[in-house]
């Protein structure tokens, strides 16, 4: 009876969340796809067609994993971040706290929004692309593993972050400030074998560098990493994100008062 319970509920938050996005898909699908696009003439043609190819790739070729990923983590975390918090600002958070669902249950509801959202922006990102290159898979399974982790991880980045948020400017500190400059430097526009020794040293140190790589990996099959730490790594920030994540929700820190 009680998976009965949690499977319902489970269905509940994930239908709930699907079906905002839905309806306001000019709001959450239409402008990554937008912005992307700018990004594949701006870079891929117009700069792209002045670079010299990376690892026997075009640099429009290249850089897709990058924006594709780009999209992919953005989506991800900004749908569960705005989502919760507006839950927090309209009380409706507080019914599901109060019922017997269990807290696991609540977080993987929401990330799974988070994640169906991302995966679908990915995905018609991805679409885009193949009208400016041609893409080869290499290793569908890579492109798939890596994409899934990073919509987990950053899906619950996103709840953490509306936990903590106490007003509209805090959902909005941690993309504008951390990620995108993480995104921008983790490997997106450039290979960071190109990079001088120190900067190649510092750049090891930034998550996005191992989650572009390894989705590099899985489309065009070359890495500046080695892939299996690249998803360790990976598995261990979604673990750790989701057992501090259920420390929150168990302790009822940002969200009791």
């Amino acid at each position: 009876m009680n998976s009965t319970r949690n499977l319902i509920a489970y269905q509940t938050i994930v239908r709930k969340e699907v079906t905002r996005m839905l309806r306001v898909w000019t709001q959450t699908l239409l402008p990554p796809i937008v912005t992307m696009t700018l990004y594949f003439v701006v870079f891929g043609k117009f700069i792209g067609s002045q670079v010299a190819s990376i690892d026997g790739f075009s640099y429009m070729q290249f850089i897709v994993p990058g924006l594709v990923m780009m999209s992919v983590v953005m989506n991800a975390f900004m749908h569960t971040v705005s989502s919760f918090y507006f839950a927090k600002f309209q009380k409706t958070l507080e019914e599901i706290l109060v019922s017997p669902t269990p807290y696991w249950v609540v977080i993987a509801g929401y990330v799974t929004g988070g994640v169906v959202r991302s995966l679908l922006t990915g995905s018609l990102v991805l679409g885009v692309a193949l009208f400016f290159t041609r893409i080869h898979f290499a290793h569908w399974p890579a492109v798939f593993l890596f994409a899934l982790l990073a919509a987990i991880l950053f899906s619950l980045f996103g709840l953490i972050n509306a936990v903590f948020a106490k007003s509209f400017d805090g959902v909005f500190i941690i993309p504008n400030f951390v990620l995108t400059p993480l995104t921008y430097l983790g490997g997106v526009f450039y290979s960071i074998e190109l990079l001088p020794a120190f900067w190649q040293s510092v750049s090891l140190w930034n998550p996005m560098v191992y989650i572009i790589d390894g989705f590099r990996y899985g489309i065009l099959g070359v890495a500046d990493t080695d892939i299996v730490l690249a998803f360790g790594i990976l598995v261990s920030f979604v673990c750790a994100a989701f057992l501090f994540t259920w420390w929150l929700f168990r302790t009822g820190k940002g969200l009791r008062t």
